[in-house]
This record gives C-alpha cells, structure tokens and sequence, in this order.
C-alpha cells in the first residue's frame, strides 16, 4: 500500500492566514499553532470571546492576531488563506465572501491530505467510525508504524502532521464536517471506509441526503488501484454505489454476502473472507458478541477488513483480538463491582447511538440517563425500541431542547420519567433509584447534543465521569 501524492507540501510561509473558529477541542489550536511553525502570519477569529477561549489561547505557540466575540468582513479581505473550523459551515456567508473575493479556502482535512506522503487508511460514517478507526490501528500497530489522527480523542490532524513522516500508515478518522471540502483535494485516501449512514446531523447539512453525499467525498477521488468498503447492510450503500466509485469495492456484512462480492462477513462465531468467490475462514470470534455487544461485531468486521486490506494477515488479527482498546465515552464501563455498573456513552450523540446502547445494556434494572440538544432529529424509533430494553420509571431525562421531542414520541410511556435541569441532579436520581439492587447498570446515553448545558460531547461525558468518582466513594 503505497501513497499516491505527488503534490508538494502547502506553502505558508510568510502568508497571511486566517484560522475561522479556534474552539474548545484542541483541534483549533494545532491548526494554528502548525501555521505558526510553518511561517504563517496568523490571525484568529472566533464568536466566542477572549474568556470563553482561555483554556485555548493559552496552547497558542507563538503571536496571533486576535479578532475574537464575532466575524468581520474585513478579517476574509485581510487575508490570504481562510482555515475553517469544522464546525464553520462552508454555506456561512463569510466562507461565501472568501470564495467571492478568490481566497484559498482549507480546513485541517484538506490541509493534511495534500501534505501527507503516507499511505491513508480513512474512516467515516455516523456510527463506529471512531472504534473502527482506533481497532484498525490496533491491528495496524502489530506489525507497522501506525499512528491514528481525527479527533480530540485520538489525536487533531494537524497535530500529527509533522511526525507522520516517521510513520509507515496513518489511520485517519474524518467526520462529515471534515469532508465538505474534501471533493476539492485530488489525494485520495489508499483505503476508504463508510461504516453506516443514519440521521444525522440534519441542522448543517439539511436532508439525510446531502449528509450521505457529502460523507460520499471520502471516495470521489479514488483511483481504480485504490480500496472502498461500505456496508452490506446498511440502506446508503446503494446510493453510494450509484456514485459509480472508480476504487476496488469491499463489503463487510452480518450476513453471508453474495458469491460475486467481496469482502468479509459473519456466520456462527466466525468471519470470512470472500474475494474472487473464494471464501475462507478469517476469524474465530467466538464469544465477542457477549462481551462487546453485537453492533462491535459490525467494527470489528470493519475494521479487520482495513487492516487487512492494510497488509496485516488473519492470523495476526485473530491474535490482536484479545487486546482491543476500550474506546472512551462509547459504551465504555466506567465503575463496576458486584452492585452496578457505570457506562459513560456521551458519544452517542443521536437516536441509533442511544438505540445501540440500550440493546446492549438494557435490562429491567438498568436506568438510563438521557436526553439534551436537537439537531432535527426523529425520535421516533428511539421512542419505540427504548421502552422494551428499559422501563419507563427507569429512565431519566437531562432538561433540553431534544428532550422535549423525546417525552412527546414517547406519549404515555412518558408520563413516568423524570426530568432533571442538570446532570448532578441526573445522576443523584439514578443511583437512588438503583438503591438496593444487585448487579444493576446505571447507562448514561444521551442519543442527542450537548451544547445547552456543556461545551461539547466529551466536556459532558468528564463531568459525568466526576460526578460518578464523587457519588461512588
């Protein structure tokens, strides 16, 4: 698996710069503090104001210009390149006027893309894309240089920038936000995966399917020598097909694919690999399902087919199985004893992450915490499968503006849950309602945003984390 860019690392030195959104994740402050060190002349725009941005202005490594507590037409008129934060939409007017006005428009995405001479393993999707990413480093790592990039929790893009020439893959995670400039750089990733499409992310992108085309950027580019794999049974996949893909196409599938695919798929404990209609035994996965949950099994086909595809063999994968990272904030068990069980899943985000996690842990004595931002989304589906997994009385709602959507499909089944205005008041309610009982879990799963109440998904899962080491002494 050999890189194929060609192009020349970006130019921007002496270039005046400026970086669209800083943020609170991290992700800001590397692109920024890169820019720095590679001779831009850097100013930094934000709504948030100097306080709100403290913790980040004071990672900054070396002077900026600060234009902060709101966007001025004459900040995109100033300057020379426009880095947008993913959280910027590339419809907002101020990325409309540097495009009028001829600026090079980047964000950290196509910044790295056409900067990175190693070869990319790439990974998108609603759901998954952050274990997937971060269990096919883990089989990478057993016999390659691996170093896995996308997000707070991983490491920001242009944080691994500069070093990723030590390394012999890179593994990188790419959220829709990442992927709107994307059908605009020609350096494709060597291995592009979509691991599903459900609703999401409707208030940036609209329609569910703009959001899947936009996601269909990962693979624009790709060459015929070059690897996609989607899902088998996923309902997108078929629309991502009629894109007519130029890259080889994998599947990795629940159930037996036909003859003429290829790919990997599961059957009675066991993963095989299909390709060229020769189908053999890949993986002896006895027994994963009850300790990772059945919606890990679809990760786990996914990402040993990249590490496959990657260069690692089945024998190798199957002996990596057994050390396979816990993924922070998704699904991961925060405090167990013969009592309870804690699990922290702030990442999930929307209603099928929230689905996932009560199918796994649900029981009828688990009590779930749940609820916080809309992002228009249906909670429909949710509201059905909930209550079979966990009872009504169980379930506690943080006040926000998705809970009120999520009470109102619930309908009767509502009218027993409590809601709390903030996450102390959440979980002091749970563990009393768990008083008592003997090999209870406590799920924390939101299925929706956070921003009412916290900065972000992972700023919400450390405050229930502390919340839990506090009450649980």
């Amino acid at each position: 698996m050999e890189r194929q860019n060609s192009k020349k690392e970006l130019d921007f030195k002496g270039k005046k710069v400026l970086v669209f959104g800083l943020g609170l994740l991290g992700g800001g402050v590397a692109t920024t503090n890169w820019l720095i060190k590679h001779g831009a002349v850097v100013t930094v725009t934000d709504l948030k104001d100097k306080d709100q941005l403290e913790h980040s202005l004071e990672n900054i490594k070396g002077k900026v210009k600060l234009s902060l507590g709101g966007h001025k037409d004459e900040d995109i008129k100033d300057n020379d390149i426009i880095v947008i934060n993913p959280d910027v939409p590339i419809n907002n007017r101020f990325v409309e006027l540097a495009r009028k006005l001829g600026k090079t428009v980047e964000n950290e995405a196509t910044i790295f893309y056409k900067s990175t001479t190693r070869p990319i393993i790439a990974i998108t999707g609603t759901r998954g894309k952050t274990t997937t990413a971060n269990w096919a480093g883990h089989f990478l790592k057993a016999k390659k240089k691996t170093i896995v990039t996308g997000n707070s929790y991983i490491e920001p893009m242009m944080k691994a920038l500069d070093k990723v020439g030590k390394y012999s893959v890179v593994v990188n995670e790419l959220p829709s936000f990442q992927l709107e400039l994307f059908d605009e750089v020609s350096e494709a990733p060597e291995i592009a995966v979509i691991t599903n499409i459900y609703q999401d992310h409707l208030n940036r992108h609209g329609s569910l399917r703009n959001y899947a085309n936009t996601k269909a950027n990962i693979f624009r580019s790709q060459s015929s020598d070059q690897n996609l794999i989607l899902n088998y049974d996923n309902d997108w996949t078929e629309f991502f097909l009629k894109q007519k893909p130029k890259s080889k196409i994998w599947f990795f599938s629940l159930l037996t694919l036909p003859k003429q695919l290829n790919g990997v798929f599961y059957k009675d404990d066991t993963i095989y690999f299909q390709s060229n209609r020769e189908v053999k035994k890949a993986l002896d996965v006895k027994g994963f399902i009850e300790k990772w949950g059945g919606h890990n099994l679809q990760n786990l086909l996914v990402s040993s087919l990249a590490a496959h595809l990657g260069g690692i063999s089945w024998p190798i994968i199957q002996k990596n199985i057994k050390t396979l990272p816990q993924v922070p904030f998704r699904q991961e068990v925060i405090f167990e004893n013969e009592q309870i069980r804690v699990v922290n899943d702030t990442a999930a985000t929307s209603p099928d992450g929230g689905i996932a996690a009560v199918k796994r842990f649900g029981s009828p004595s688990c009590v779930l915490i749940t609820g916080g931002t809309d992002r228009q989304l249906d909670y429909s589906q949710w509201a059905k499968v909930v209550p079979k997994f966990v009872k009504p009385e169980n379930i506690i709602m943080i006040d926000g503006s998705a809970t009120g959507k999520m009470l109102a499909v619930l309908g009767s089944k509502g009218h027993k849950i409590r809601v709390f205005n903030t996450l102390e008041e959440c979980v002091v309610a749970a563990l009393s309602r768990l008083s008592g009982h003997s090999g209870a879990t406590l799920l924390f799963s939101p299925a929706s945003k956070s921003f009412e109440k916290f900065k972000n998904e992972y700023d919400r899962g450390d405050k229930f984390n502390k919340l839990i080491g506090e009450k649980l002494k």
